[in-house]
């Protein structure tokens, strides 16, 4: 598999000051306050989504002051969102540590949330950066809905698989999308461009949210987290959606049930986790993803083939390859 350091070369230098401008925009004069975000900047993860800002704006031309924003902006509305879930979810890990909600409680997480969304539209307000905020604000909107609308269809556990990709494009691929919209913008590409951007982004968005399902199938010490956390979650991914949809009228009521009422018995999950295996949803879910996978490389195809190009379509094939 390809690793982030190759996927790198081209932006290596960008990304090194991208990181010093980042933590520049995570402090503050309230000790609290700076104590938990210095705990944010010491746990960062793989900061794909800046990648694909860096990568995205690079592939039209030379990175500037606008995409460093726009990477700033991403990563601070990212990392709000990542504090947020844990909250929503009631999840005391983050990365393999302990969440903020688990070391300073719900109150103080929901605020920190909240200051880290202030800080991003002060940095695009302060720089007269509207079309970002633009985007950004609108991904931000879509994330909320996406979310609801996921918690609404778990109380009845009606989902179809239509309503499935209106949740996953709204919940997770709108901020990738987001990225490649905001790095198009910056290189000051035309309105055309930028939808062609932002489409390759929700295609590769897609694909990374489908992926995530699947780790709810394999043996947690590959990827760090308990398997079936997501059918305890009561979340309806595409692995279950198709086994409910094929499987028999007995196993079709032993899986609502478990995931109703049974959703912490964890004898009951792991047949659940079996049922969906023999169905066929993991292939299913599989297919689908590369699907959305060969729709992303195809539309990079239109563009110019430079060094950002072939590390953005080293990116799309991370982003189904990886592990965790």
């Amino acid at each position: 598999m390809t690793s982030i350091k190759k996927i790198k070369t081209p932006i290596q230098q960008e990304m090194l000051l991208f990181e010093t401008k980042f933590k520049e925009s995570l402090k503050s004069k309230v000790p609290l306050l700076d104590k938990v975000l210095h705990y944010i900047v010491k746990r960062k993860g793989k900061q794909m989504r800046p990648m694909f800002v860096f990568l995205c704006n690079k592939m039209f031309g030379d990175v500037n002051e606008s995409t460093y924003r726009a990477a700033s902006l991403i990563e601070l509305l990212h990392t709000a969102t990542l504090v947020h879930d844990d909250v929503i979810d009631d999840a005391n890990l983050r990365r393999g540590f302990f969440s903020i909600n688990a070391l300073w409680k719900n109150k103080i997480a929901v605020l920190v949330g909240d200051f880290l969304l202030s800080q991003g539209l002060l940095l695009s307000l302060q720089n007269n950066e509207y079309d970002l905020l633009q985007i950004v604000s609108k991904a931000v909107k879509d994330m909320s809905e996406g979310e609801l609308l996921q918690i609404e269809k778990a109380r009845h556990l009606d989902i179809e698989e239509d309503i499935y990709f209106d949740i996953i494009r709204q919940k997770t691929a709108t901020l990738i999308s987001a990225c490649c919209a905001c790095g198009a913008t910056a290189a000051k590409q035309n309105g055309k461009t930028v939808e062609k951007m932002r489409n390759f982004g929700e295609h590769v968005g897609i694909a990374f949210q489908m992926k995530d399902d699947l780790f709810d199938y394999y043996n947690d010490d590959v990827i760090g987290k308990p398997t079936g956390i997501d059918i305890k979650e009561q979340k309806m991914t595409l692995p279950l959606i198709y086994a409910l949809k094929h499987s028999s009228r007995k196993d079709y009521k032993f899986i609502i049930q478990t995931v109703k009422k049974y959703n912490t018995d964890s004898e009951r999950v792991a047949k659940v986790l079996s049922l969906v295996k023999q169905s066929g949803g993991i292939e299913y879910t599989i297919e689908k993803m590369k699907g959305y996978q060969n729709k992303a490389l195809s539309l990079l195809k239109t563009f110019d083939d430079n060094e950002s190009r072939k590390s953005l379509e080293l990116l799309v094939n991370f982003v189904i390859e990886r592990k965790k």
